[in-house]
């Protein structure tokens, strides 16, 4: 388990945020008419924030895998 969260905090961390984001838009903005299908309910907002959250932090830590790679092809 302890290296699972050592592997993977960047997006455990990212994918909280995420969460925590979606949660805070369906709290202050939301959709009042509740046509909305993501903002209408929160565990739809909070759930798209978390997945996002997990993607971006996922594209960042293979771009910086890369150009780790890169750099120490070019050496």
């Amino acid at each position: 388990m302890k290296e699972f969260i050592k592997k993977y905090l960047p997006e455990i961390i990212f994918s909280l945020a995420g969460a925590i984001g979606g949660f805070l838009y369906w709290k202050f903005v939301g959709c009042l008419s509740g046509t909305c299908v993501i903002k209408s309910v929160w565990y739809l907002s909070t759930l798209y924030g978390g997945i996002l959250g997990w993607i971006v932090s996922s594209l960042g830590h293979d771009l910086i895998n890369s150009f780790r790679k890169e750099k120490k092809y070019d050496q």
